[in-house]
Protein backbone atom coordinates (compact mmCIF):
# COMPACT_ATOMS: atom_id res chain seq x y z
CA UNK A 1 0.00 0.00 0.00
CA UNK A 2 1.30 3.43 -0.86
CA UNK A 3 1.05 6.28 1.61
CA UNK A 4 -1.28 9.17 1.05
CA UNK A 5 1.77 11.34 0.10
CA UNK A 6 2.72 11.74 -3.57
CA UNK A 7 5.17 9.29 -4.97
CA UNK A 8 8.04 11.26 -6.58
CA UNK A 9 8.48 8.53 -9.11
CA UNK A 10 4.92 9.14 -10.20
CA UNK A 11 5.61 12.79 -11.27
CA UNK A 12 5.26 12.99 -15.06
CA UNK A 13 8.62 13.47 -16.88
CA UNK A 14 7.29 16.54 -18.65
CA UNK A 15 6.47 18.23 -15.32
CA UNK A 16 9.92 17.41 -13.96
CA UNK A 17 11.57 18.85 -17.07
CA UNK A 18 9.44 21.97 -16.78
CA UNK A 19 10.63 22.45 -13.19
CA UNK A 20 14.23 22.09 -14.28
CA UNK A 21 13.73 24.64 -17.03
CA UNK A 22 12.12 27.05 -14.55
CA UNK A 23 15.00 26.61 -12.11
CA UNK A 24 17.50 27.19 -14.95
CA UNK A 25 15.57 30.26 -16.06
CA UNK A 26 15.53 31.63 -12.49
CA UNK A 27 19.27 31.01 -12.23
CA UNK A 28 19.92 32.81 -15.51
CA UNK A 29 17.71 35.72 -14.49
CA UNK A 30 19.43 35.89 -11.12
CA UNK A 31 22.83 35.90 -12.79
CA UNK A 32 21.69 38.59 -15.21
CA UNK A 33 20.40 40.66 -12.29
CA UNK A 34 23.78 40.39 -10.60
CA UNK A 35 25.58 41.29 -13.85
CA UNK A 36 23.30 44.29 -14.40
CA UNK A 37 23.82 45.41 -10.81
CA UNK A 38 27.56 45.10 -11.20
CA UNK A 39 27.82 46.72 -14.62
CA UNK A 40 25.15 49.43 -14.65
CA UNK A 41 27.02 51.84 -12.39
CA UNK A 42 30.35 51.42 -14.21
CA UNK A 43 28.60 51.75 -17.57
CA UNK A 44 26.79 54.91 -16.50
CA UNK A 45 30.03 56.37 -15.14
CA UNK A 46 32.00 55.67 -18.32
CA UNK A 47 29.23 56.88 -20.63
CA UNK A 48 28.66 60.07 -18.65
CA UNK A 49 32.40 60.76 -18.64
CA UNK A 50 32.51 60.38 -22.41
CA UNK A 51 29.46 62.66 -22.76
CA UNK A 52 31.09 65.41 -20.69
CA UNK A 53 34.47 65.02 -22.40
CA UNK A 54 34.15 68.04 -24.69
CA UNK A 55 37.24 69.57 -26.24
CA UNK A 56 37.43 73.08 -24.78
CA UNK A 57 41.03 73.75 -25.78
CA UNK A 58 41.61 77.02 -27.57
CA UNK A 59 44.59 77.91 -29.78
CA UNK A 60 47.18 80.24 -28.32
CA UNK A 61 46.48 83.69 -29.81
CA UNK A 62 48.98 85.40 -32.09
CA UNK A 63 51.66 87.27 -30.21
CA UNK A 64 51.71 84.82 -27.30
CA UNK A 65 53.38 81.51 -26.42
CA UNK A 66 52.38 78.80 -23.97
CA UNK A 67 53.17 75.18 -23.20
CA UNK A 68 51.21 72.02 -22.43
CA UNK A 69 50.46 73.16 -18.88
CA UNK A 70 48.31 76.03 -20.24
CA UNK A 71 49.56 78.04 -17.25
CA UNK A 72 52.35 80.02 -18.95
CA UNK A 73 50.71 82.20 -21.60
CA UNK A 74 53.30 84.89 -22.27
CA UNK A 75 53.55 87.76 -24.80
CA UNK A 76 56.42 87.24 -27.23
CA UNK A 77 57.87 89.24 -30.09
CA UNK A 78 57.42 86.50 -32.67
CA UNK A 79 57.09 82.76 -33.15
CA UNK A 80 59.22 81.69 -36.11
CA UNK A 81 58.75 78.27 -37.74
CA UNK A 82 61.95 76.77 -39.11
CA UNK A 83 62.13 75.96 -42.81
CA UNK A 84 62.10 72.20 -43.47
CA UNK A 85 65.00 72.26 -45.96
CA UNK A 86 68.32 71.80 -44.12
CA UNK A 87 70.42 74.38 -45.96
CA UNK A 88 67.63 76.94 -46.06
CA UNK A 89 66.96 76.43 -42.35
CA UNK A 90 70.60 76.91 -41.43
CA UNK A 91 70.74 80.26 -43.23
CA UNK A 92 67.38 81.26 -41.75
CA UNK A 93 68.43 80.45 -38.18
CA UNK A 94 71.80 82.19 -38.49
CA UNK A 95 70.07 85.34 -39.75
CA UNK A 96 67.50 85.08 -36.97
CA UNK A 97 70.19 84.91 -34.28
CA UNK A 98 72.00 87.87 -35.84
CA UNK A 99 68.76 89.85 -35.84
CA UNK A 100 68.05 88.96 -32.21
CA UNK A 101 71.52 90.04 -31.17
CA UNK A 102 71.25 93.32 -33.11
CA UNK A 103 67.78 94.14 -31.72
CA UNK A 104 68.51 93.05 -28.15
CA UNK A 105 65.99 90.19 -28.26
CA UNK A 106 66.31 86.92 -26.40
CA UNK A 107 65.70 83.55 -28.06
CA UNK A 108 63.91 80.45 -26.80
CA UNK A 109 63.57 77.14 -28.62
CA UNK A 110 60.35 75.13 -28.81
CA UNK A 111 59.31 71.75 -30.16
CA UNK A 112 56.20 69.95 -28.98
CA UNK A 113 56.11 72.27 -25.92
CA UNK A 114 55.59 69.50 -23.37
CA UNK A 115 57.71 71.11 -20.69
CA UNK A 116 55.54 72.88 -18.11
CA UNK A 117 57.63 75.66 -16.59
CA UNK A 118 58.21 78.15 -19.39
CA UNK A 119 61.36 76.34 -20.54
CA UNK A 120 60.54 77.30 -24.14
CA UNK A 121 59.33 80.86 -23.46
CA UNK A 122 60.87 84.27 -22.76
CA UNK A 123 58.75 87.40 -22.35
CA UNK A 124 59.09 89.58 -25.42
CA UNK A 125 61.53 87.17 -27.03
CA UNK A 126 61.74 85.25 -30.28
CA UNK A 127 60.43 81.68 -30.15
CA UNK A 128 61.92 79.28 -32.68
CA UNK A 129 59.47 76.55 -33.64
CA UNK A 130 61.60 73.54 -34.63
CA UNK A 131 58.75 71.17 -35.53
CA UNK A 132 58.93 71.60 -39.34
CA UNK A 133 62.61 70.51 -39.26
CA UNK A 134 61.99 66.76 -39.30
CA UNK A 135 64.10 65.13 -42.00
CA UNK A 136 65.45 61.65 -41.30
CA UNK A 137 67.71 59.03 -42.84
CA UNK A 138 68.62 55.55 -41.62
CA UNK A 139 72.21 54.34 -41.94
CA UNK A 140 71.83 50.55 -41.96
CA UNK A 141 75.58 49.89 -41.88
CA UNK A 142 76.12 51.90 -38.69
CA UNK A 143 72.68 51.22 -37.17
CA UNK A 144 72.24 54.99 -36.82
CA UNK A 145 69.23 57.24 -37.43
CA UNK A 146 70.11 60.75 -38.60
CA UNK A 147 67.09 62.90 -37.71
CA UNK A 148 66.07 66.54 -37.54
CA UNK A 149 65.35 67.98 -34.11
CA UNK A 150 61.75 68.79 -35.00
CA UNK A 151 60.78 65.20 -35.80
CA UNK A 152 58.39 63.64 -33.34
CA UNK A 153 58.71 60.05 -32.22
CA UNK A 154 55.37 59.34 -33.90
CA UNK A 155 57.12 60.19 -37.21
CA UNK A 156 60.20 58.13 -36.39
CA UNK A 157 58.59 54.89 -35.16
CA UNK A 158 56.80 53.96 -38.42
CA UNK A 159 59.86 55.06 -40.40
CA UNK A 160 62.16 52.75 -38.44
CA UNK A 161 59.54 50.00 -38.51
CA UNK A 162 60.09 49.75 -42.24
CA UNK A 163 63.70 48.78 -41.53
CA UNK A 164 62.77 46.36 -38.71
CA UNK A 165 64.38 48.78 -36.24
CA UNK A 166 63.16 50.69 -33.20
CA UNK A 167 64.05 53.63 -30.95
CA UNK A 168 66.60 52.78 -28.26
CA UNK A 169 65.43 55.19 -25.53
CA UNK A 170 62.42 57.51 -25.50
CA UNK A 171 59.50 58.51 -23.32
CA UNK A 172 56.43 56.31 -22.96
CA UNK A 173 54.53 58.57 -25.41
CA UNK A 174 55.32 59.34 -29.04
CA UNK A 175 54.15 62.96 -28.90
CA UNK A 176 57.50 64.57 -28.08
CA UNK A 177 60.12 65.93 -30.47
CA UNK A 178 63.69 64.70 -30.74
CA UNK A 179 65.15 68.10 -29.88
CA UNK A 180 62.89 68.43 -26.87
CA UNK A 181 63.70 64.92 -25.66
CA UNK A 182 67.43 65.61 -25.90
CA UNK A 183 67.10 69.00 -24.23
CA UNK A 184 65.42 67.47 -21.17
CA UNK A 185 67.49 64.27 -21.40
CA UNK A 186 64.36 62.16 -21.14
CA UNK A 187 64.19 58.56 -20.03
CA UNK A 188 61.72 55.79 -20.76
CA UNK A 189 60.65 52.36 -19.60
CA UNK A 190 63.38 50.54 -21.48
CA UNK A 191 64.86 48.30 -18.79
CA UNK A 192 68.54 48.55 -17.95
CA UNK A 193 69.05 51.78 -19.89
CA UNK A 194 70.29 55.23 -18.81
CA UNK A 195 68.50 58.35 -20.13
CA UNK A 196 68.36 59.14 -23.84
CA UNK A 197 71.80 60.81 -23.82
CA UNK A 198 73.28 57.30 -23.78
CA UNK A 199 71.79 56.60 -27.22
CA UNK A 200 73.12 59.79 -28.85
CA UNK A 201 76.13 59.31 -31.12
CA UNK A 202 76.40 63.00 -31.99
CA UNK A 203 74.38 66.12 -32.76
CA UNK A 204 74.90 69.41 -34.56
CA UNK A 205 74.51 72.56 -32.50
CA UNK A 206 74.10 76.14 -33.77
CA UNK A 207 75.70 78.48 -31.27
CA UNK A 208 74.75 82.07 -30.49
CA UNK A 209 77.08 83.47 -33.18
CA UNK A 210 75.44 81.34 -35.88
CA UNK A 211 78.32 78.89 -36.17
CA UNK A 212 77.53 75.15 -36.29
CA UNK A 213 79.58 72.61 -34.33
CA UNK A 214 79.38 68.84 -34.14
CA UNK A 215 79.16 67.56 -30.58
CA UNK A 216 79.96 64.00 -29.54
CA UNK A 217 81.99 62.10 -26.95
CA UNK A 218 85.05 62.88 -29.07
CA UNK A 219 84.29 66.38 -30.42
CA UNK A 220 83.24 69.34 -28.28
CA UNK A 221 82.71 66.93 -25.40
CA UNK A 222 81.82 69.64 -22.91
CA UNK A 223 79.09 71.09 -25.13
CA UNK A 224 77.85 67.54 -25.78
CA UNK A 225 77.41 67.06 -22.04
CA UNK A 226 75.90 70.50 -21.42
CA UNK A 227 73.34 70.57 -24.25
CA UNK A 228 71.95 67.09 -23.42
CA UNK A 229 69.65 68.06 -20.59
CA UNK A 230 70.62 71.71 -21.09
CA UNK A 231 67.07 72.99 -21.78
CA UNK A 232 68.04 74.93 -24.90
CA UNK A 233 70.44 77.27 -23.10
CA UNK A 234 73.57 76.47 -25.12
CA UNK A 235 72.29 76.67 -28.67
CA UNK A 236 69.92 75.15 -31.18
CA UNK A 237 70.15 71.38 -31.59
CA UNK A 238 69.70 71.01 -35.35
CA UNK A 239 69.79 67.27 -35.82
CA UNK A 240 71.17 64.18 -34.12
CA UNK A 241 72.56 60.73 -34.77
CA UNK A 242 70.77 58.18 -32.59
CA UNK A 243 71.70 54.55 -32.10
CA UNK A 244 68.74 52.27 -32.79
CA UNK A 245 67.85 48.69 -31.78
CA UNK A 246 65.99 45.82 -33.49
CA UNK A 247 62.21 45.79 -33.47
CA UNK A 248 61.32 42.58 -31.61
CA UNK A 249 58.37 40.54 -30.44
CA UNK A 250 57.66 40.88 -26.71
CA UNK A 251 55.53 38.86 -24.31
CA UNK A 252 53.66 40.70 -21.54
CA UNK A 253 53.30 39.47 -17.98
CA UNK A 254 51.63 41.38 -15.16
CA UNK A 255 52.18 40.87 -11.44
CA UNK A 256 49.80 42.44 -8.92
CA UNK A 257 51.43 42.60 -5.49
CA UNK A 258 51.33 44.59 -2.24
CA UNK A 259 53.80 47.46 -2.27
CA UNK A 260 55.79 45.72 0.45
CA UNK A 261 56.48 42.82 -1.93
CA UNK A 262 57.29 45.00 -4.95
CA UNK A 263 61.08 45.04 -4.55
CA UNK A 264 61.31 41.27 -4.12
CA UNK A 265 59.02 40.76 -7.13
CA UNK A 266 61.09 43.21 -9.17
CA UNK A 267 64.27 41.38 -8.26
CA UNK A 268 62.85 37.98 -9.19
CA UNK A 269 60.77 38.85 -12.26
CA UNK A 270 62.96 41.55 -13.77
CA UNK A 271 66.54 41.78 -12.54
CA UNK A 272 67.07 38.01 -12.57
CA UNK A 273 65.48 37.56 -16.00
CA UNK A 274 67.83 38.13 -18.95
CA UNK A 275 64.92 38.60 -21.38
CA UNK A 276 63.20 41.43 -19.47
CA UNK A 277 63.42 44.40 -21.85
CA UNK A 278 60.69 46.91 -20.98
CA UNK A 279 59.32 47.41 -17.48
CA UNK A 280 57.04 49.78 -15.62
CA UNK A 281 54.83 49.62 -12.55
CA UNK A 282 51.58 51.37 -11.71
CA UNK A 283 50.68 52.16 -8.10
CA UNK A 284 47.10 52.03 -6.85
CA UNK A 285 45.71 55.47 -5.96
CA UNK A 286 42.29 54.36 -4.64
CA UNK A 287 41.89 56.49 -1.48
CA UNK A 288 40.84 53.57 0.75
CA UNK A 289 44.06 51.68 -0.14
CA UNK A 290 46.27 54.57 -1.13
CA UNK A 291 49.60 53.41 -2.62
CA UNK A 292 49.16 49.97 -1.05
CA UNK A 293 49.15 47.87 -4.22
CA UNK A 294 51.19 47.86 -7.41
CA UNK A 295 50.89 46.33 -10.90
CA UNK A 296 54.28 45.36 -12.30
CA UNK A 297 54.20 45.16 -16.10
CA UNK A 298 57.11 43.26 -17.62
CA UNK A 299 57.76 42.76 -21.33
CA UNK A 300 60.01 39.79 -22.05
CA UNK A 301 61.80 39.12 -25.32
CA UNK A 302 59.81 36.32 -26.99
CA UNK A 303 62.19 33.71 -28.36
CA UNK A 304 59.57 31.40 -29.90
CA UNK A 305 61.00 30.38 -33.30
CA UNK A 306 57.63 30.69 -35.04
CA UNK A 307 56.63 33.94 -33.37
CA UNK A 308 55.97 36.67 -35.90
CA UNK A 309 56.37 40.33 -35.04
CA UNK A 310 52.90 41.90 -35.08
CA UNK A 311 52.39 44.62 -37.65
CA UNK A 312 52.40 48.21 -36.45
CA UNK A 313 48.87 49.56 -35.99
CA UNK A 314 46.97 52.35 -34.30
CA UNK A 315 46.45 52.04 -30.51
CA UNK A 316 43.38 50.04 -29.53
CA UNK A 317 40.43 50.68 -27.19
CA UNK A 318 41.25 54.39 -27.19
CA UNK A 319 37.73 55.58 -26.35
CA UNK A 320 37.15 53.30 -23.36
CA UNK A 321 40.67 53.83 -22.03
CA UNK A 322 40.28 57.59 -22.24
CA UNK A 323 36.89 57.53 -20.52
CA UNK A 324 38.21 55.31 -17.73
CA UNK A 325 41.15 57.65 -17.19
CA UNK A 326 39.29 60.97 -17.40
CA UNK A 327 36.52 59.47 -15.26
CA UNK A 328 39.00 59.23 -12.38
CA UNK A 329 39.34 63.03 -12.17
CA UNK A 330 37.75 64.25 -8.96
CA UNK A 331 36.03 60.90 -8.37
CA UNK A 332 36.96 58.25 -5.81
CA UNK A 333 34.61 55.84 -7.56
CA UNK A 334 36.27 56.61 -10.89
CA UNK A 335 39.66 55.83 -9.39
CA UNK A 336 38.33 52.53 -8.00
CA UNK A 337 36.80 51.60 -11.35
CA UNK A 338 39.97 52.40 -13.27
CA UNK A 339 42.14 50.42 -10.86
CA UNK A 340 39.78 47.45 -11.09
CA UNK A 341 39.93 47.63 -14.88
CA UNK A 342 43.73 47.82 -14.92
CA UNK A 343 44.32 45.21 -12.24
CA UNK A 344 41.60 42.68 -12.94
CA UNK A 345 40.19 43.17 -16.43
CA UNK A 346 42.92 44.56 -18.66
CA UNK A 347 45.17 41.46 -18.55
CA UNK A 348 42.32 39.42 -20.04
CA UNK A 349 41.50 41.98 -22.74
CA UNK A 350 45.02 42.82 -23.88
CA UNK A 351 46.82 40.82 -26.49
CA UNK A 352 49.70 38.91 -24.98
CA UNK A 353 52.34 39.68 -27.60
CA UNK A 354 53.47 43.05 -28.90
CA UNK A 355 56.12 44.50 -31.14
CA UNK A 356 58.49 46.94 -29.51
CA UNK A 357 57.38 49.63 -31.93
CA UNK A 358 53.72 49.07 -31.06
CA UNK A 359 54.44 49.62 -27.38
CA UNK A 360 56.14 52.94 -28.14
CA UNK A 361 53.59 54.13 -30.68
CA UNK A 362 51.05 55.80 -28.42
CA UNK A 363 50.44 59.51 -27.90
CA UNK A 364 49.71 61.49 -24.75
CA UNK A 365 46.60 62.94 -26.43
CA UNK A 366 44.77 59.72 -25.51
CA UNK A 367 44.66 60.97 -21.91
CA UNK A 368 45.00 64.72 -22.53
CA UNK A 369 43.06 67.13 -20.35
CA UNK A 370 40.77 69.13 -22.65
CA UNK A 371 38.93 71.10 -19.97
CA UNK A 372 39.05 74.89 -19.88
CA UNK A 373 38.82 74.96 -16.07
CA UNK A 374 41.54 72.47 -15.11
CA UNK A 375 44.88 71.17 -16.30
CA UNK A 376 47.06 68.15 -15.56
CA UNK A 377 50.60 68.68 -14.27
CA UNK A 378 53.44 66.21 -13.92
CA UNK A 379 55.87 65.64 -11.07
CA UNK A 380 58.81 63.26 -11.14
CA UNK A 381 61.17 62.16 -8.41
CA UNK A 382 64.28 59.96 -8.62
CA UNK A 383 65.02 57.84 -5.56
CA UNK A 384 67.84 55.34 -4.89
CA UNK A 385 66.52 51.78 -4.68
CA UNK A 386 67.42 51.38 -1.00
CA UNK A 387 65.21 54.31 0.00
CA UNK A 388 62.07 53.84 -2.08
CA UNK A 389 60.00 52.16 0.65
CA UNK A 390 60.60 55.08 3.02
CA UNK A 391 59.81 57.53 0.22
CA UNK A 392 56.47 55.78 -0.41
CA UNK A 393 55.66 56.10 3.31
CA UNK A 394 56.19 59.85 2.96
CA UNK A 395 54.02 59.99 -0.16
CA UNK A 396 51.13 58.37 1.73
CA UNK A 397 51.27 61.14 4.33
CA UNK A 398 52.11 64.18 2.18
CA UNK A 399 49.77 63.86 -0.82
CA UNK A 400 46.43 63.43 1.05
CA UNK A 401 47.34 66.29 3.41
CA UNK A 402 47.44 68.76 0.50
CA UNK A 403 44.12 67.55 -0.97
CA UNK A 404 45.46 67.57 -4.53
CA UNK A 405 43.87 65.24 -7.06
CA UNK A 406 46.39 62.52 -7.92
CA UNK A 407 45.52 60.67 -11.13
CA UNK A 408 48.46 58.38 -11.70
CA UNK A 409 51.76 57.07 -10.32
CA UNK A 410 54.06 55.23 -12.72
CA UNK A 411 57.34 53.73 -11.52
CA UNK A 412 60.39 52.99 -13.71
CA UNK A 413 64.05 52.16 -13.27
CA UNK A 414 66.90 54.25 -14.74
CA UNK A 415 70.58 53.36 -14.91
CA UNK A 416 73.44 55.76 -14.19
CA UNK A 417 73.83 58.67 -16.61
CA UNK A 418 77.49 59.30 -17.49
CA UNK A 419 76.86 61.66 -20.42
CA UNK A 420 74.91 64.75 -19.37
CA UNK A 421 76.20 67.52 -17.11
CA UNK A 422 73.00 68.49 -15.28
CA UNK A 423 72.25 64.83 -14.60
CA UNK A 424 69.47 63.54 -12.40
CA UNK A 425 70.58 59.89 -12.44
CA UNK A 426 74.06 60.03 -10.92
CA UNK A 427 73.41 56.48 -9.72
CA UNK A 428 70.77 53.83 -10.53
CA UNK A 429 67.45 55.30 -9.44
CA UNK A 430 63.74 54.51 -9.37
CA UNK A 431 61.57 57.15 -11.00
CA UNK A 432 58.15 58.07 -9.57
CA UNK A 433 56.12 59.87 -12.26
CA UNK A 434 52.98 61.47 -10.84
CA UNK A 435 50.15 63.20 -12.69
CA UNK A 436 47.89 65.62 -10.81
CA UNK A 437 44.77 67.46 -11.89
CA UNK A 438 44.49 71.07 -10.71
CA UNK A 439 42.34 74.15 -11.33
CA UNK A 440 43.78 76.69 -13.77
CA UNK A 441 43.75 79.52 -11.25
CA UNK A 442 46.05 81.11 -8.69
CA UNK A 443 44.66 79.13 -5.77
CA UNK A 444 45.13 75.82 -7.56
CA UNK A 445 48.71 76.68 -8.49
CA UNK A 446 49.51 77.85 -4.96
CA UNK A 447 48.30 74.56 -3.50
CA UNK A 448 50.30 72.62 -6.08
CA UNK A 449 53.40 74.65 -5.25
CA UNK A 450 53.11 73.78 -1.56
CA UNK A 451 52.71 70.09 -2.38
CA UNK A 452 55.64 70.13 -4.80
CA UNK A 453 58.03 71.74 -2.34
CA UNK A 454 57.19 69.21 0.36
CA UNK A 455 57.61 66.31 -2.05
CA UNK A 456 60.96 67.70 -3.20
CA UNK A 457 62.11 67.92 0.41
CA UNK A 458 61.09 64.30 0.90
CA UNK A 459 63.01 63.22 -2.20
CA UNK A 460 66.10 65.14 -1.08
CA UNK A 461 65.83 63.63 2.40
CA UNK A 462 66.01 60.17 0.86
CA UNK A 463 69.02 60.95 -1.30
CA UNK A 464 67.00 61.63 -4.44
CA UNK A 465 66.29 64.40 -6.91
CA UNK A 466 63.39 65.85 -8.85
CA UNK A 467 62.96 66.32 -12.62
CA UNK A 468 63.37 69.80 -14.06
CA UNK A 469 60.98 70.08 -17.08
CA UNK A 470 57.87 70.68 -14.98
CA UNK A 471 56.40 73.60 -13.03
CA UNK A 472 58.99 75.93 -11.50
CA UNK A 473 57.71 75.41 -7.96
CA UNK A 474 61.05 74.38 -6.46
CA UNK A 475 62.84 77.13 -4.58
CA UNK A 476 66.30 78.14 -5.86
CA UNK A 477 67.73 76.56 -2.70
CA UNK A 478 65.94 73.27 -3.42
CA UNK A 479 67.17 73.38 -7.01
CA UNK A 480 70.78 73.68 -5.91
CA UNK A 481 70.43 70.97 -3.27
CA UNK A 482 69.07 68.62 -5.93
CA UNK A 483 71.64 69.71 -8.53
CA UNK A 484 74.85 70.72 -6.74
CA UNK A 485 76.53 71.18 -10.15
CA UNK A 486 74.10 74.02 -10.97
CA UNK A 487 76.47 76.93 -10.32
CA UNK A 488 79.11 75.43 -12.60
CA UNK A 489 76.42 74.72 -15.19
CA UNK A 490 75.38 78.40 -15.28
CA UNK A 491 79.00 79.56 -15.29
CA UNK A 492 79.60 77.43 -18.39
CA UNK A 493 76.44 78.86 -19.89
CA UNK A 494 78.01 82.33 -19.68
CA UNK A 495 81.25 81.05 -21.19
CA UNK A 496 79.50 79.63 -24.26
CA UNK A 497 76.78 82.30 -24.48
CA UNK A 498 78.22 85.43 -22.82
CA UNK A 499 75.42 87.69 -24.05
CA UNK A 500 72.79 85.27 -22.69
CA UNK A 501 71.04 85.15 -26.05
CA UNK A 502 69.30 81.84 -25.29
CA UNK A 503 66.95 82.31 -22.34
CA UNK A 504 63.75 81.04 -20.77
CA UNK A 505 61.65 81.39 -17.64
CA UNK A 506 63.54 78.41 -16.18
CA UNK A 507 66.86 80.20 -16.67
CA UNK A 508 65.60 83.45 -15.17
CA UNK A 509 64.41 81.74 -12.00
CA UNK A 510 67.43 79.61 -11.22
CA UNK A 511 70.50 81.22 -12.79
CA UNK A 512 71.42 83.32 -9.74
CA UNK A 513 72.38 81.77 -6.40
CA UNK A 514 69.71 82.21 -3.71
Amino acid sequence: MSSSGADPAAVPPAASAAKRRRRALYAILGALAVIVALTTKPLIHVVSTAWRDVNELEPVPAGFADDVSRLNRTPVAEVVPVEPDVEVAERQLAALLERASHEGLKVSIAGARHSMGGHTIYTGGLVINMLPFRHMEFDARREILHVGAGARWRDIIPYLDGFQRSVGVMQSDNTFSVGGSLSVNCHGWQFGRPPIASSVESFRLMRADGSIVRCSRDENQELFSLALGGYGLFGIILDAELRVVPNERYRLEQFIVPVGDAIATYEKKVRQQPDAVMVYARMGIVPSEFLEEVILNVLYRDRAPDGEIPELSEPGLVGIRRSLFRGSVGSDYGKELRWAAEARLQPHLSQRHFSRNQLLNEGSEIYQNRSAQTTDVLHEYFIPMLNIERFVVDLRAIIPRHRCDLLNVTVRGIETDVDSFLRYADQPVISFVMLFNQPRDEEGDTRMQALTRELIDAALHHGGRYYLPYRLHATPAQFRRAYPQADEFFALKLRYDPDELFQSQFYLKYKDPP
